[in-house]
């Protein structure tokens, strides 16, 4: 079996390369190394590298060439502000350049494309937990451009029969998440304290959202490989864990807090918390690890 991983060198890309290659898939990774700060070295031994802006006609050759059976769509355009700050780029990345792969993966007979999606295209929503029939209503441009994307994958399995699953994924994190760009709060929490330098909550850290573990990501992208199912399915723990509690799984770990309040950010929602059980029935997947063991394993290889 042979996979595409666009994003391969990133942040989840990686982790589900080696879990890839553990299965003894080939693994192929298209990526162009703008969120890796360690550029090749991201890159597993032997294993393909196709340094490629995911839009370019040079990635669309490379997945023709390769014919992998497998796409896992990873690479994306992931922080909510940039998107505001630059709607055009993001839409570029995420809606062009996810039409791109789609239109190569139907020409090279890809037998499935499966997608990394957000809770972002939900928007701010009063029910919790969300389940995938709910109404979608994105309130940045990032959430509205990966929401884009999947009608997209939907209309090219409707008119081509490409196979695909959307996982909508929660607030992925883990060790090797960097704290800009694609990284999250756990990971601008863990630099800022192994650095033992104050960390910042924006809003009164109330707010809350489904974090889950880049392990847990990695195996329902695997079950999502191996399943006939096609739709879309949360990625998520079902549990809901706000920015303060956050803060004391560091603190019981022996981090020393020092935290200041500032501004709410633009496009940011309140709460998140993703149902799973369509997962767990459709695909065999439910999530092993909970949020203080994840942020333990996050802190102790950081």
């Amino acid at each position: 079996m042979k996979a595409i991983v666009t994003g391969g060198a990133g942040f989840i890309g990686s982790h589900l390369v080696n879990a890839l290659l553990e299965e003894q898939a080939e693994v192929v990774i298209l990526d162009d190394l703008s969120a890796s700060d360690s550029g090749n070295e991201a890159v597993p031994q032997d294993v393909k590298l196709y340094q490629f802006d995911v839009k370019s006609a040079d990635a669309y050759r490379a997945v023709i060439e390769e014919e992998p059976d497998v796409v896992f769509h990873l690479a994306a355009q992931a922080d909510v502000t940039k998107s505001i700050l630059a709607p055009v780029y993001d839409a570029d990345v995420n809606i062009g350049g996810t039409i791109n792969m789609l239109e190569a993966s139907r020409t090279a007979g890809v037998k499935k494309f499966i997608f990394a999606s957000t809770s972002a295209v939900y928007g701010d929503v009063i029910k919790l937990p969300i389940t995938e029939d709910d109404p979608v209503k994105p309130i940045s441009f990032y959430g509205t451009s990966k929401l884009t994307a999947e009608y997209y994958i939907k209309l090219f399995h409707n008119m081509y029969q490409l196979p695909y699953t959307i996982l909508r994924y929660g607030n992925v994190y883990g060790p090797g998440q960097r704290p800009k760009g694609e990284g999250g709060v756990v990971a601008v929490f863990t630099e800022k304290l192994k650095r033992k330098e104050p960390i910042m909550i924006h809003g009164d850290g109330s707010q809350s959202r489904d974090f889950i573990f880049v392990k847990d990501i990695v195996t329902a992208n695997l079950k999502a490989m191996k399943a006939d199912q096609i739709g879309i399915f949360h990625a998520s723990t079902g549990t809901s864990t706000s920015i303060l509690d956050l803060a004391t799984c560091f603190k019981q770990l022996g981090a020393s807090l020092d935290i200041t309040f500032t501004s709410e950010r633009a496009g940011d929602i309140s709460h998140s918390c993703l149902c799973n059980k369509k997962a767990a029935a459709g695909l065999g997947w439910d999530p092993a690890i909970g949020i203080y063991e994840g942020i333990k394993r996050t802190w102790q290889l950081s």
